[in-house]
């Protein structure tokens, strides 16, 4: 299969790291998705740029709607970028001159990332396009990035394989009297050392997290304000997620959801993990959760709704007499599953409201959990495929039973 990415190194020139081919089925999906909502598109998330030009540059990627006129870079930093279409500037109110010298007029309506932008930054390029209508480009953007190429779901598998890897190792890296964050040290140290970058991109700024989430005992029942499947107290008031010191005990579950971004596309899964022999309802309640990610994948086809796998899962929690336990105790995550890719929280939503539906190239992860009071956080999350025809392809591979660290 042809490869998405040129050969390059960092101190590569080349503007776009993609090659001509796979860039072109990225565009064609945005402009698809743009319609005639604007004549050009305006881009400078960090993420979006990523997926336009396989690099993070600082600077606006400029899209005409019209596929005969390729894309403009006008970049700020870093200044060693090359290319026929690469535009330096200081500033954005340099790009309708720059647009002129190219004997491009400055659209009459353009797409902004205004789901991404500031404030003041939106109104800093409203005034730089007087005249021009403005539009939203982040559900264009969202939609687009939502079905992958066959290059990234390659990118998505390469992440898979060494998540699973590490997940694999991780009752070696154990050791009697550790706590959640030391074990989640070690952890994040095998990934480290296997290749993994240790962004965690999510998108919007509501929500952040360091590497991942390790839970143990009671803490996993501490909500969050954050919109994460599962919360706990972290270390300090400044990021209230995750591990918290807790002692990890014999018989209690250990959850571990932690990063998966060795590629620039990240997979997301979630294993438990226990010291010695875990309570007959962990086992239950991960056993259930084994069974809906599998009748979620089976029903995981193009055309289904998001909506009704969110209902099956439910339902089957309240068949096993876990309703009350899934997604959280006292606190309940929203959704059961989300798109993944480049950031952690793509399209589609896997939620009891969402009104999308699952296409050929979605990415998903599921993650149905529970939270057992006195007990712990149990239940795996694993990352899928959506194919053509048949059920959701599984990329994440490590154990789901309980695996004892002993």
């Amino acid at each position: 299969m042809e490869s998405g990415f040129h050969d390059h190194h960092s101190s590569d020139t080349r503007m776009v790291l993609l090659t001509d081919s796979e860039q072109v089925r990225r565009l064609s999906r945005i402009r698809a998705a743009l319609g005639r909502q604007a004549e050009a598109m305006l881009v400078s998330d960090n993420a979006n740029v990523y997926y336009l030009c396989g690099r993070v540059f600082a600077g606006y990627v400029y899209v005409p709607a019209d596929p005969a006129l390729k894309p403009l870079y006008f970049v700020r930093r870093p200044n060693h970028l090359a290319g026929e279409q690469v535009v330096m500037i200081r500033k954005p109110e340099e790009i309708p001159a720059k647009l002129h010298e190219r004997g491009l007029d400055v659209p009459s309506s353009l797409a902004l990332e205004l789901g991404a932008l500031s404030y003041s930054a939106a109104q800093r390029l409203m005034k730089v396009f007087t005249g021009s209508q403005f539009t939203d480009a982040t559900p264009v953007l969202r939609h687009a990035r939502s079905v992958k190429t066959e290059f990234e779901i390659e990118k998505l598998k390469a992440s898979g394989r060494k998540q699973t890897m590490i997940y694999n190792r991780i009752p070696k890296l154990y050791r009697e009297g550790m706590t959640d964050v030391e074990l989640q040290i070690e952890i994040e140290r095998a990934l480290r050392l296997e290749g993994c970058l240790g962004q965690f991109r999510v998108s919007g700024d509501d929500m952040e997290l360091f590497m991942g989430n390790v839970l143990t005992g009671d803490n996993a029942d501490n909500p969050s304000p954050y919109d994460f499947a599962m919360g706990g107290a972290g270390l300090d008031p400044s990021i209230p997620v995750g591990a918290n010191g807790t002692m990890i005990q014999p018989g209690k579950p250990v959850m571990v959801d932690v990063n998966g971004n060795f590629t620039g596309y990240m997979t997301d899964m979630t294993r438990c993990y226990c010291a010695g022999r875990p309570d007959d309802k962990a086992v239950r309640a991960n056993e259930c959760s084994r069974r809906i990610c599998a009748e979620l994948a089976d029903m995981g086809r193009p055309g289904a709704e998001a909506k009704s796998l969110y209902e099956r899962a439910r339902a089957i929690a309240a068949e096993e007499g876990l309703e009350a336990n899934f997604m959280g105790f006292h606190s309940h995550a929203g959704f059961v599953g989300h798109g993944v890719g480049i950031e952690v929280n793509e399209l589609p939503v896997i939620a009891p409201r969402s009104r999308d539906l699952l296409e050929a190239g979605n990415v998903i992860a599921l993650e149905p959990k529970f939270v057992l009071p006195g007990i712990g956080a149990v239940g795996i999350e694993n990352t899928y495929v959506v194919r053509p025809d048949g059920p959701m392809e599984c990329i994440t591979g490590a154990r789901e039973e309980i695996t004892d660290l002993v």
